[in-house]
């Protein structure tokens, strides 16, 4: 089972998410977004896993309505701004393997650690 964890702020929802793995003693990688760019193919899983594409966008912050990516529904422009700006997602993505929850989500969560300890 391997875990990460992507963020690019400690905001409520990503420490949550990080102490509901710790006090489950579940082992995890911490990804900072501003220091780790995303792939395309990571970029792809995780709009992919947000169902549509505004779902895995950040729109509560000022940063994000003044940028050009809250104006588009072109997934290919959606996408390079992903790739060129990480900040503009929701916090925290939790990924394992190709499963990817966005926010946190503690049901969904328990079903994805239940589901990777049934694995070998």
């Amino acid at each position: 089972m391997s875990i990460q964890v992507y963020w690019h702020k400690r905001d409520f929802a990503t420490q949550k998410a990080e102490r509901f793995l710790k006090e489950r003693r579940v082992g995890y990688q911490s990804v900072d977004l501003k220091k780790h760019r995303l792939g395309r193919r990571e970029a792809e899983l995780i709009l992919r896993a947000a169902g549509s594409l505004r779902d895995a966008i950040d729109m509560e912050r000022e940063a994000v309505k003044s940028h050009p990516i809250a104006y588009t529904n072109d997934r290919e422009h959606i996408l390079g701004y992903l790739i060129q700006t990480p900040s503009l997602l929701k916090t925290p993505i939790i990924r394992e393997g190709n499963t990817v929850i966005i926010g946190f989500d503690e049901v969904r969560l328990m079903a994805l650690l239940s589901a990777a300890q049934g694995r070998p």
